[in-house]
């Protein structure tokens, strides 16, 4: 008789190192490309990982997602009959096998037999289990070789984007556009007060507009300084808007869409008395949480920006939704779970809350409107509508006194635009930023 102490040799038997983040990174690639859920959506499901494996979980979507269409290419030439209609999850199994093998600093033969055991785990791909080894051997073997042949621009940027990339900044930007998506971007944050510090800390630099860019950084929260609330993560070119209200001490100043509330911290540490507005109230229990770390303080209302009745404030900063195709960068999901619908639908929306803001703003004060988005009609289009249907609001131009690296960005106009290829630093690690459109408006006395 075995003993009740013995290990069961036909029980189940304890699950790889490592499986498990596999398992969820493709659980929620499924879901990205099946329902349209967000990278944040597929994932939230998962607090139960380690931090390590949930990082891990993280970077493998995300480089599936940076990667798509070159993935895609890759395997459908080494599958001769395509993907097998019984069994949908497969090719998530393989997109984030072939993803762990030519993009990630994983060994070959551990993306191989992980991702075959993930297959054999699951009764609709138990059967291809074979067919995962033998095709993700093949792309280790013949993959890279592959690659030289297969543009970016043209399979990992849908084609709606890519036309009107193209139409908007002609072909050799678009391209450039997409060779940095194609790259892990850096962390970047900003800080309260002395960046220098922060940047030696963190092996990182200052960027020539105060924002310090952070290479290799590990776990945002296990970092030196969150806990102390030094500062907040906020891309380069999100810490731009802001920055165009000029001093802003003592002034009061609404934040529209405020959350997750990265203009806000900057608002607050510059010294305003700031009123943060959002619909959401779930976002503003985050904005919330992130204010009481960084010590800063605002009132936070939970309204709709569009109808909100209060004012007039001195200075009014609409961040407004957007597609947000300037971030595919950070959120590769947006160019697979966007549609060319969805411009026309936030454009109007857009318009409401231009229009809402302005009237916010006490004559002689300043708003500013931005967006993440590389879309004219969601940045320049909104600025010429304003500025022609209300006399109240005239153009500030952005120019040298805004500081040479915000000057670096103007339109002829006099507006802000940044492109995710703007700052080219040597390593595509070091380079670039979100995409970003900003004008600066006055109220007319």
């Amino acid at each position: 008789m075995r003993s009740p102490n013995r290990p069961n040799p036909t029980g189940p038997r304890p699950a790889a190192p490592g499986l498990e983040a596999r398992r969820r990174a493709a659980d929620a690639l499924d879901r990205v490309l099946r329902s349209g859920a967000s990278m944040d959506e597929a994932l939230q499901d998962a607090p139960a990982l380690e931090p390590r494996d949930r990082a891990l979980a993280f970077h493998i979507l995300a480089v599936s997602l940076r990667r798509l269409g070159t993935l895609r290419t890759l395997l459908a030439g080494m599958l001769e009959r395509g993907l097998p209609r019984s069994a949908p999850r497969l090719e998530a199994i393989l997109l984030t096998g072939a993803a762990q093998i030519l993009f990630m600093d994983v060994p070959d033969h551990a993306a191989v037999g992980l991702a075959v055991d993930l297959a054999r785990s699951d009764r609709s791909t138990g059967g291809y289990a074979g067919l995962a080894n033998a095709v993700l051997r093949r792309v280790a073997r013949e993959g890279a070789a592959r690659l030289a042949d297969i543009d970016p621009l043209a399979v990992d940027t849908p084609d709606w984007l890519r036309r009107r990339w193209i139409d908007t900044y002609g072909a050799d930007t678009a391209a450039a556009i997409a060779a940095i998506h194609a790259k892990e971007p850096a962390l970047d944050i900003s800080v309260k007060a002395d960046p220098e510090l922060w940047a030696e800390r963190l092996s990182g630099e200052v960027l020539p507009t105060g924002t310090v860019r952070v290479l290799q950084a590990g776990p945002i929260r296990a970092l030196p300084g969150f806990a102390e609330g030094a500062w907040w993560v906020q891309d380069a070119a999100a810490a731009l808007p802001a920055r165009l209200l000029g001093p802003v001490a003592g002034l009061r100043v609404a934040d529209l869409c405020a959350a997750p509330g990265g203009k806000t911290a900057q608002l607050a540490a510059a010294g305003a008395q700031v009123t943060a507005i959002d619909r959401s109230g779930e976002r503003l229990v985050r904005l919330k949480e992130n204010l009481a770390r960084l010590n800063l303080a605002a009132t936070c209302v939970a309204a709709d920006a569009a109808t909100y009745q209060g004012g007039p404030f001195d200075a009014v900063l609409l961040d407004a939704p957007c597609t947000a195709t300037g971030t595919l960068r950070r959120h590769p999901d947006i160019a697979w779970s966007k549609r060319p619908q969805d411009i026309a639908t936030l454009a109007a929306l857009q318009a409401r809350l231009l229009d809402r803001a302005l009237d916010l703003v006490r004559p002689g004060g300043l708003l500013v409107y931005s967006t993440c988005s590389l879309e004219r009609e969601e940045g320049e289009d909104q600025i010429a509508r304003l500025l022609s249907a209300r006399p109240d609001a005239e153009r500030v131009p952005i120019d040298a006194k805004d500081g040479a690296a915000v000057a670096a960005f103007t339109t002829p106009q006099g507006d802000l635009r940044t492109l995710p290829c703007d700052w080219m630093r040597g390593e595509p690690e070091r380079s670039g930023l979100d995409g970003f459109f900003a004008a600066r408006l006055r109220k007319r006395d």
